[in-house]
């Protein structure tokens, strides 16, 4: 079987358990196929959780999920130096934390403070990890899946720039409709019942991620389609006049690492979709995804009541395809 027809089963799968939220169910296999991070905005009672729990029980994949809170330490993330006893031939050993997984939920993530956050930085980055001065790789299959409440943000640390920019999807998650909640309770309640294990399909073998990730990789994008990129993240600078009306509204725009992560993830839109070359409706499809979280608005735009996702609707507008 070709790699997108099981990435295409494992989206199902995924969608019959998450009701209602298709677009939050691409997004995250978006993010696993372009070897990303995702922050997760919504919320309680979303399917946050269910939804990334969904994608690693429908994978052959270690899952584990750390709540962060205040008193959190990086320690209890990235795992510790043990010491073994005068007995032993070495003195100390490293014990792992839960950091070394496939796909790490790190639930509000904003509520511990800023050095447990750093201590995701080199993770997410680097894909390692440094303790006593000695570093440890991550496996070769790794998400971080972060969320965060938008309302409740008393006694919560604000992701600084610099670890917002290291994912590279910025995924909103709204109420469902009332149709697909009347679903959603007849599918929770279903599960109540007795579950049989033996109508569940085989999990999908991390294999069929790295051969996706050399097709998506395969994918062209066209000279027009680069630069509409490039000149879609200068607008954000004020390199262009395409910024006119919100030049006002952007107070620091979006790095390089926006770009990358906008052509990587239009090429894997574009592959999810059947099509090997990118086209504009790829690249218009990811952008307030992958863009709303670099932008840092100005105090006019606050004042005004001027969202990221407006700016970044204006700017695909005005900005022209060479």
């Amino acid at each position: 079987m070709k790699p997108i027809d099981e990435i295409t089963q494992l989206q199902q799968r995924m969608q019959a358990s998450i009701i209602g939220q298709p677009e939050v169910v691409e997004r995250l296999l978006l993010t696993l196929l372009c070897d990303g991070n995702v922050l997760v905005e919504g919320l309680p009672g979303l399917a946050k959780t269910r939804a990334v729990k969904s994608l690693a029980k429908n994978m052959e994949a270690e899952f584990s999920r750390v709540q962060f809170t205040p008193d959190l330490l990086p320690s209890d993330i990235t795992g510790s130096e043990m010491y073994l006893g005068e007995q032993s031939e070495e003195r100390f050993a490293f014990q792992q934390g839960p950091i070394f997984a496939n796909i790490v939920l790190a639930d509000e993530i904003n509520r511990a403070p800023a050095k447990v956050q750093a201590a995701l930085l080199e993770a997410m980055e680097e894909r390692q990890i440094t303790v006593a001065g000695t570093s440890h790789k991550l496996p070769a299959l790794f998400m971080v899946m972060a969320t965060q409440n938008p309302i409740e943000q008393e006694g919560t640390y604000p992701l600084p720039e610099a670890q917002m920019d290291r994912f590279l999807m910025h995924v909103f998650i709204t109420h469902p409709d009332t149709a697909s909640e009347l679903e959603i309770v007849r599918l929770v309640r279903g599960e109540g019942g007795n579950h049989n294990s033996s109508t569940e399909s085989a999990p999908m073998a991390q294999e069929v991620v790295f051969a996706a990730r050399k097709e998506i990789a395969a994918v062209t994008i066209a000279e027009p389609m680069e630069r509409y990129i490039v000149d879609l993240i200068a607008a954000t600078r004020g390199q262009n006049s395409a910024n006119e009306s919100v030049a006002k509204y952007i107070q620091v725009g979006v790095s390089p690492r926006g770009s990358i992560a906008l052509d990587k993830c239009a090429r894997g839109h574009a592959w999810l979709n059947g099509r090997d070359q990118v086209s504009v409706e790829d690249i218009r499809a990811v952008a307030n995804d992958c863009l709303r979280h670099r932008i840092v608005l100005s105090f006019e735009a606050q004042a005004d009541g001027v969202t990221n996702d407006d700016v970044i609707d204006t700017l695909l507008k005005n900005v022209a395809i060479a």
